[in-house]
């Protein structure tokens, strides 16, 4: 069965948390793909919306958006997700997963997008803390 690290940041405050998913709380992952925007329930935290931006294999092969499917191939690269060049102008062919999430995926790299609303204090709301406050002094 699957078994995921799914590893969330937080791009405001420069923080990341490791959450594991096992065996029916992974399957909702299976299928999707690199950018998708997903639940943020799935991994524990309710209200919020995560982005998938990447992942990799059992064997260590990061995922790549522009190769479609859920397969290894072996693509000439020139920069970017699994190559970065030494010199400018050099392409090698490296091999990577594509972009969807299957059960041979290990880590899967989350951003957070947006937060719960925090609701708005209005100024009864303010007062009545306060009077509150004032009468428990």
């Amino acid at each position: 069965m699957a078994k995921f690290k799914v590893i969330i940041s937080d791009p405001e405050t420069g923080t990341s948390k490791a959450v594991e998913l096992e065996e029916t709380r992974a399957i909702p992952l299976i299928g999707r793909k690199v950018g998708e925007v997903i639940d943020g329930s799935i991994v524990g935290l309710a209200g919020y919306k995560a982005q998938i931006m990447g992942g990799s294999d059992k064997d260590g092969f990061p995922m790549r958006p522009s190769v479609h499917g859920g397969v290894r191939r072996k693509v000439i690269l020139s920069g970017g997700t699994g190559f970065k060049p030494q010199d400018g102008g050099a392409r090698r062919r490296k091999t990577i997963r594509g972009n969807v999430i299957t059960d041979e995926i290990v880590q899967i790299n989350t951003k957070i997008v947006e937060k719960p609303k925090k609701p708005k204090e209005s100024k009864k709301t303010k007062e009545k803390t306060e009077e509150t406050e004032t009468q428990t002094k």
